[in-house]
């Protein structure tokens, strides 16, 4: 069987929204847990390369006690699959995105959608917060907290 991912990869259109709240919430949620998980975010567009993550992601983010301003937008890369297990995709468009960049359908297998590991979600896309106001940001948050619980629960059996 092969070993449960040790570096994880968060991908969403320009990295300052769902990515680095999702790096966010695995960073913390993996340490509570006492897992040694290395984690990243990028963004398959290159707009916001260099930015801090949206100031609407990180007033959210510190609701919930997390601290996501240190992160940094960048943008996707071809080698993003030979340096991480796992790379979870927000949404479908992401994904096709990245897996036109995969240097082989082996490769390719590692992207998956965030939601896959979503109870009631599976195969759903993580909306956009950042064309709306404030208020996407909670839902966003809780749907990434539901999927991230399960894969650590799955991650936390499997190891």
């Amino acid at each position: 069987m092969a070993s449960p991912p040790k570096k994880i990869l968060l991908v969403c259109l320009g990295n300052i929204c769902r990515s680095p709240m999702a790096e966010g919430l695995l960073r913390e949620m993996a340490k509570q847990r006492g897992l040694r998980i290395r984690t990243d975010s990028a963004g398959t567009g290159d707009s916001h390369i260099g930015q801090a993550p949206d100031p609407r992601a990180q007033t959210e983010m510190r609701r919930h006690g997390i601290r996501i301003s240190d992160l940094r937008a960048r943008q996707f890369t071809r080698a993003d699959f030979e340096r991480f297990d796992l790379l979870l995709a927000m949404d479908q468009h992401n994904l096709r995105d990245m897996q036109r960049l995969a240097p082989s359908p082996e490769l390719a297998a590692k992207a998956r959608l965030m939601l896959d590991w979503s109870s009631d979600r599976k195969g759903g896309d993580v909306p956009d917060p950042w064309y709306g106001g404030s208020e996407g940001f909670g839902p966003v948050h809780n749907m990434l907290r539901e999927a991230l619980e399960t894969l650590l629960d799955e991650l936390e059996h499997a190891g």
